[in-house]
């Protein structure tokens, strides 16, 4: 694992944790109950199952 040799100073640590940005979860179109929904990628196989409901 990376170990700094040195403190980072606030400023710098502000600035770098700024930057990072959420994305979006990429959405498929899928069919439940002749009801068409979107839901992200890895909930598709729980919606079908049936564990979760719309």
């Amino acid at each position: 694992m990376a170990v700094p040799k040195r403190k980072m100073s606030r400023s710098n640590t502000r600035n770098r944790r700024s930057q990072w940005k959420a994305k979006l979860p990429e959405l498929n179109t899928i069919r439940v109950n002749g009801r068409e929904i979107s839901v992200p990628r890895r909930l598709v196989k729980a919606y079908k199952t049936g564990l979760l409901e719309y």
